[in-house]
């Protein structure tokens, strides 16, 4: 920031991830941390040595952790702040937390319109985002309609002043709703914690498909319809289920531009719908275009996640009847 008044201008990040995220390691705190570590070393190599002792670090943890028990989740993130400690880096109070809901889809929100430089004018004409985690999916906009306004539910809204404007923002975390949480509630599995010896099944799944999977430190047994249905109908109607009637549908959203990124970025990208590199734009109907083509071809399944089918699916039905898009609705898919 140059002048007293004039917005900030960003001079340089550093984008840096580890794969998989802190949930993982619901029972190895320490290893989970170690994690961590990684990145403060990345940090070291990028910051100058004679600014470390005034760079404040942070860690807030998003729906992964929200979802573990409670002392499952303290415990990694006391292990977080023992790294922290050691680091040599500033260590603000409350700087190793778990993020409220609301408070991600806020940032998410701010991050793509600083970055895209729509609050750098007065003119409030601003993107929405769309967050598609493992665990939790938000969405968050600037509502232009008092209808919006009137007929959203309380909780839903929010306000802040920033660069010397208010915004008001729609924005909502629905937990239990992210592309994780959701395969888990697809298969009828949410609630069991694995049940040992039983199989879930699902049309959305190849046949021939026998598997388990460790989600939220609990082994689930899965598999395809060894009988039965197959395919992309069948398969819309179980993640249907998991939505109709769920989520709050602002009538706004139909006539409004937005970002989308996290698991709508990646289930995009391992279906060659957008570049790797540079993203792409996308109509919410090439993700069901994208489902029929990956679901009704099952027996064709060679590589990829098994779950590819499952995933398209229930992105569709979130946005389509979760959220009430049109098919016809732009979206910007980005990585963030």
């Amino acid at each position: 920031m140059d002048k007293i008044g004039e917005l900030p201008i960003l001079e340089g990040e550093i984008f840096e991830s580890v794969k998989p995220g802190l949930s993982a390691f619901v029972d190895q705190p320490k290893q989970g941390a170690e994690t961590v570590q990684e990145l403060l070393e990345v940090a070291k190599d990028s910051i100058p040595r004679s600014h470390w002792k005034r760079t404040p670090v942070v860690l807030k943890a998003t729906a992964g952790l929200r979802l573990l028990p409670e002392e499952k989740a303290e415990a990694l993130l006391f292990e977080v702040r023992e790294i922290f400690k050691k680091s040599p880096f500033l260590v603000p109070d409350d700087s190793v937390s778990i993020m409220d809901g609301s408070y991600e889809g806020v940032l998410a929100w701010v991050t793509v319109n600083f970055l895209t430089g729509q609050l750098h004018g007065h003119s409030q004409e601003t993107m929405g985002t769309l967050d598609l985690g493992g665990a939790s999916t938000q969405i968050t906009f600037l509502p232009q309609l008092e209808k919006t306004l009137e007929q959203t539910p309380r909780g839903y809204l929010t306000s802040f002043e920033m660069f010397n404007s208010t915004y008001k923002l729609y924005t909502h975390s629905y937990l239990g709703f992210g592309l994780k949480a959701a395969r888990l509630a697809t298969l009828g599995a949410l609630e069991t914690e694995g049940i040992d010896g039983h199989t879930f099944r699902s049309a959305c799944l190849p046949r021939w498909l026998e598997a388990e999977w460790i989600f939220g430190g609990v082994k689930y047994q899965y598999g395809g319809n060894q009988e039965g249905e197959v395919g992309f109908e069948p398969c819309y109607a179980e993640v249907l289920r998991v939505v109709q009637g769920k989520l709050h549908q602002p009538d706004e959203v139909q006539r409004s531009s937005f970002y989308a990124f996290s698991y709508y970025y990646d289930r995009a990208v391992d279906t060659d719908m957008i570049d790797y590199e540079k993203g792409g734009v996308l109509k919410v109907d090439d993700f069901e275009r994208k489902a029929k083509e990956v679901c009704d071809n099952l027996e064709n399944f060679t590589s990829g996640s098994p779950f590819l089918c499952m995933d398209l699916s229930y992105i569709t039905a979130l946005l389509k009847d979760g959220f009430g898009f049109a098919g016809s609705t732009i979206l910007q898919v980005t990585k963030i």
